[in-house]
């Protein structure tokens, strides 16, 4: 599986502010060192490469193994889209994935404040796409499960493909959503309370959304797999830059004291860290 990742956002909705806002350079809402993060770009790059390495390791199918599937093994809520395939479907999920490497990081560079922070948001971005895609390929190396159309007749060679059997999870479907939830995350980290965030949350919602559709009709995933990518993905855009958040690294000290289940009494310091 290539290294992919998708950001399908209105141009617009980065508006810049006013001039008297970015006459002297935005603030960062993020702490970044390159001694912390660059190592951990990196473990995450060779998770990243491990996983695509043990997905080599996999077989394919035979003619027999393919005969053999039964669309009753599928648990019920997933059984609906056994035998789909629809190269329309996967082409156009193809499109809205693949040029999203370079639209990503060119919408949030539309937002002057944005801008102005360019560098450590880009090295962000980077973290956040290598996150979502390590544990993608982490999991597609080491389970096994049957892509949707190989209950049908169609598909051609790609039937007996190693991966014809990386269905779980969905690979476009987390990119995807990892790169349009980091750029609506962003946007609000910078922005706060900006009319129009809920515009931004919503377009990231429905382009993540438009792609599981694509999988789902092309016969590459199930609906589970789908969902399991949105919010593997979803998760991977919103916690790389949350724990950078300045704010975020506030840790807090308070007494407390109470009874246990048991009836004795307790007391001592809780240490609390702010998200």
């Amino acid at each position: 599986m290539k290294q992919i990742s998708t950001l399908v956002l209105a141009v617009g909705l980065l508006a810049t502010g006013s001039p008297e806002a970015h006459a002297q350079k935005a603030p960062s809402p993020y702490h970044t060192r390159f001694a912390v993060d660059g190592p951990i770009s990196a473990g995450l790059g060779a998770l990243s490469i491990t996983g695509l390495l043990l997905v080599q390791t996999k077989d394919g199918l035979t003619d027999a193994q393919l005969a053999a599937l039964n669309k009753n093994d599928i648990p019920k809520f997933d059984r609906f889209s056994a035998g789909y395939y629809s190269e329309r479907a996967q082409t156009a999920g193809d499109l809205i994935v693949y040029p999203s490497l370079l639209i990503a990081p060119g919408l949030l560079a539309l937002d002057s404040d944005v801008r102005s922070r360019y560098g450590q948001v880009l090295g962000l971005y980077l973290q956040s796409m290598l996150a979502a895609d390590a544990t993608f390929t982490m999991t597609i190396g080491n389970v096994t499960r049957y892509r949707p159309f190989l209950y049908g007749t169609e598909g051609g060679g790609s039937r007996n493909s190693k991966i014809s059997t990386n269905s779980f999870f969905a690979g476009h479907t987390a990119h995807t959503a990892a790169a349009t939830f980091f750029a609506a995350k962003v946007y609000h980290d910078f922005h706060p309370g900006s009319k129009a965030e809920p515009f931004i949350w919503t377009a990231a919602t429905v382009v993540s959304v438009a792609e599981a559709y694509t999988r789902l009709e092309a016969g590459k995933h199930f609906l589970s797999d789908n969902l399991l990518g949105l919010a593997v993905g979803a998760t991977a855009g919103v916690l790389v830059p949350q724990l950078h958040k300045k704010t975020g690294n506030t840790y807090s000290v308070s007494p407390v004291q109470g009874l246990n289940a048991n009836g004795y009494s307790y007391s001592g310091l809780a240490l609390t860290k702010r998200l």
